[in-house]
């Protein structure tokens, strides 16, 4: 049995137990997120947003993040990163693994070792190529060493993908268990609570259960979330999103906040099967030309919610980054678009214009975009019918948040070894090139040129930044919305003073 097989049972086994969470004022603090039974479920390394919230609660790595989305300590107390950005030492904190074994540097060298090699094949595992040596120093200390600088590396550090264990212990701030079954169909439900301080690495505390409430957790659809709330029965629900985004209406949810992060990721289209239409990089184009992303989020009316054409947001890309076709208006650009649907109506459409397919979830957000979409392309004479999230697809509706604030990060998601649609190994080849170098100005070179590949090569539409959204209780301390949309529970479980 692997060493994640224990807590694997344990999660598994408390989040398919079924129960009703009643609202007591004094007791549990009461969170729904949405989504299925399954789809919180940490049943591997290719977790759901829901199921990193859960695994964050329950597992640890050397650091982790707070509710601000900002570098906390974690399995190590503190640590220091050498000029040259190539170097991380970490001093873990005083006391023993969860199954009582020393937390030595050997025995968490070992289990980063460990997380790291199961991530390979995934992204994460690409982002974590400039891992070089994890090397065990005298007692309690840890050092990373890396290929090449990679300034958000504790970001990464912090995934809950990354968390450590040891003999199959998870080493996790909460303990996590099935709390019983209801007569409510599809909410499943587990209770989690803090680990006393000394095993949090913090100092002894009498009567810090005073200070602390369980968390009480439902896995529910997005409308059954929303009821819950709306009748107190939870007092937050987290995993809002553009599919969601129509239910989520403040007016009548009085008693409670709407709350939208500044979320930093990939929402747009991604090729799935380059042929056909698709099959040339003109026609890629003319894809990307013919919507109005402006117009696409209007009738969401979220402000703040901006569209963009670059597959790295500006903020991130550096000095000078601009949205593709800057200062060129749209309907230029859809005149050009027109004409080349024209071209491969006469020459390879059999007097036809092309039809294509988009894979999306059934949801009432994604619906309105589909219906906008839809009718913008076919203005320029494109047929766009959609298809079931895991039907096949020349299209495929990517929304993802971001895990750290570098570009390596969006490329990284297009790359060949993902095998998730249509890439291109030359870019891959940029990225690689720029963890093999040592001056800085040439990483970013190559980071530059890489985008511009898959600019160039219109794998990815851009369409603008993830939406996530989530309820909050006024009432409610330790939420904080953050770029990378991420909430951990142990916050939420600490009653303020």
């Amino acid at each position: 049995m692997s060493g994640r097989a224990p807590f694997l049972i344990l999660f598994c086994s408390a989040l398919l137990a079924l129960a009703g969470c009643g609202r007591d004022a004094d007791g549990p603090l009461n969170v729904a997120i949405i989504g299925t039974p399954e789809s919180v479920m940490a049943d591997g390394l290719r977790l759901s947003e829901g199921a990193q919230t859960v695994r964050g609660a329950v597992a640890s790595g050397l650091v982790a993040l707070d509710a601000q989305g900002e570098i906390k300590p974690a399995l190590a107390d503190r640590w220091i990163v050498t000029d040259d950005g190539r170097s991380y030492i970490f001093r873990l904190r005083e006391g023993t693994w969860p199954g009582g074994a020393e937390l030595s540097g050997e025995s968490a060298r070992d289990a980063l070792r460990r997380a790291i090699r199961q991530l390979r094949g995934t992204s994460l595992g690409l982002d974590l190529a400039p891992v070089d040596e994890i090397r065990a120093m005298a007692g309690r200390v840890v050092e990373i060493r890396l290929s090449t600088a990679m300034p958000d590396f504790l970001r990464l550090l912090a995934q809950p993908e990354l968390a450590l264990s040891h003999g199959g212990f998870p080493s996790g701030p909460m303990n996590l268990q099935a709390i019983g079954e209801g007569a409510e169909p599809g909410a499943a439900a587990a209770q989690l609570t803090l680990r006393p301080p000394e095993m949090r690495g913090l100092p002894q505390e009498e009567g810090w259960q005073e200070h602390v409430r369980p968390v009480r957790l439902r896995a529910l659809d997005a409308q059954g979330a929303l009821d819950a709330f709306a009748e107190g029965e939870v007092d937050v629900v987290l995993g809002g999103s553009v599919g969601s985004w129509p239910l989520a209406d403040p007016g009548p949810l009085s008693r409670g906040t709407l709350r939208i992060d500044p979320a930093v990721g990939l929402f747009g289209l991604q090729v799935r099967r380059a042929g056909g239409f698709l099959a040339r990089t003109e026609n890629r184009e003319a894809l990307a030309m013919a919507i109005d992303r402006a117009a696409l989020l209007a009738p969401f009316n979220i402000g703040g919610w901006t569209p963009t054409n670059r597959i790295v947001p500006a903020a991130i890309a550096g000095e000078g980054a601009a949205e593709r076709w800057a200062g060129i208006e749209l309907e230029r650009l859809r005149g050009e678009a027109r004409n080349r649907v024209a071209i491969w109506r006469t020459t390879l459409g059999q007097g036809e214009g092309p039809r294509l397919t988009v894979a999306l979830a059934d949801e009432p957000g994604l619906a309105m975009l589909f219906n906008e979409l839809a009718g913008q392309l076919a203005t320029v004479g494109i047929a766009l019918d959609g298809v079931g999230a895991d039907q096949p697809a020349d299209l495929e509706l990517i929304d993802r948040v971001a895990r750290y604030a570098e570009p390596r990060w969006f490329l990284n998601q297009f790359n060949c070894a993902l095998r998730r649609g249509m890439c291109s190994s030359d870019a891959d080849a940029e990225v690689r090139q720029a963890l093999s170098t040592a001056d800085p100005q040439a990483r970013m070179d190559a980071i530059a040129r890489a985008e511009a590949m898959l600019t160039a090569d219109n794998i990815y539409i851009p369409l603008a930044a993830p939406l996530r959204w989530s309820m909050v209780r006024g009432t409610v301390e330790g939420y904080a919305a953050n770029p990378w949309a991420y909430h951990p529970l142990p916050e939420l479980a600490v009653i303020p003073r």
